[in-house]
Formats: C-alpha cells, structure tokens, sequence
C-alpha cells in the first residue's frame, strides 16, 4: 500500500512538472513516410534533394525493442505504423544530424504531439539519452518514468521487457 501512495504521488508530481512547460513549436520539414522499419525508424521519399531518393530516418532519444524481441519489437512498429497513418509528419533536428550508419537523426511530430515521446509513454520504446542531441531528454525522461511507474508496455510486471534492445542485439548477432 505504501509503494502504491509513493508511486502515485511521484506520477502526480511529474504531470505537474510537464503540464508547467511552455508548448514547444517544432521546426522542421513536413514530410511522409513512405515505410515504417521498425518501432525507431522509417523511410521517407524526397528527403534529400532528388526526389526519388529513399532516406531512412531514426528516432533521437529512443530505442524500441528489436524485431525479434516480441511480442515488443512488433507492437512498436505497429504502433508507430497506426498512429502515422498516411498523415504527413515534421521532422524536428537537432546537433547531430546522421548516425553512425547514415541514418537521418529526428524527433517527429504529428499533430502536435511528439512522436518519439508517446512511444516512450506507452511502453514501447525506451528513452536513450544520445549526446549531443538532448533538446528533449527530460520530456522522454518524464514519459519513461510515467510509463514504468504505471506498468505500460515494456514495463508491465506480468510480461516485462527481459534485455534491452542493445543487449539483445549484442547476444543475438
């Protein structure tokens, strides 16, 4: 009961926190995703400067679980699949523009709402600081705190995420 009453009162201090900050205006591009690859990433058309060119896109601040790692790694991608839609999203940059694999580095916004940060909330993904793109760390933070105190996802006690995404890749490549 005690850990109960401390849980609900830390989730009520950080949505006092969040509800307290100022709304953010994103700039960036619009664009559509062509294909969701994963629950952190997506390809996109015309990102560069030929049209035709397929860019493929990371999530800053997240990592989903792997493909593999189910029923998580599907239900990500499923997710961020159903809530895109065929919509256009922007896409907000930070510092470091690409990965060490080329990928277009962004936190993606659709309809106001950042993408990265309810992927997070859910349980879907997990909040991976990558220095130096923190523009919004202590949001994903918040969201990942929520999402663990509430049991959403990842974090749900009966069917709990076992190994973290980059732990699994490691055993399993």
């Amino acid at each position: 009961m005690k850990n109960k009453i401390l849980n609900l009162m830390a989730l009520c201090c950080l949505l006092l926190l969040v509800g307290c900050q100022s709304p953010v205006k994103p700039q960036g591009i619009q664009i559509k995703i062509a294909r969701v690859v994963s629950g952190q990433s997506f390809e996109v058309m015309g990102m560069g400067e030929q049209s035709t060119l397929v860019s493929r896109v990371r999530m800053i601040g997240i990592e989903a679980p792997d493909m593999q790692q189910q029923p998580w790694g599907g239900a990500a991608k499923d997710w961020l699949e159903a809530t895109v839609g065929d919509q256009p999203v922007l896409l907000e940059f930070d510092v470091e523009g690409k990965d060490k694999i080329g990928r277009t580095l962004a936190y993606v916004w659709k309809n106001g709402d950042l993408l990265n940060e309810k992927l997070v909330q859910q349980g879907y993904a997990l909040f991976v600081p990558r220095s130096p793109n923190y523009k919004y760390d202590k949001r994903l933070e918040s969201a990942q705190e929520w999402a663990r105190l509430m049991g959403q996802g990842i974090w749900n006690p009966d069917k709990p995420l076992r190994q973290t995404p980059a732990e699994f890749r490691r055993q399993n490549r």
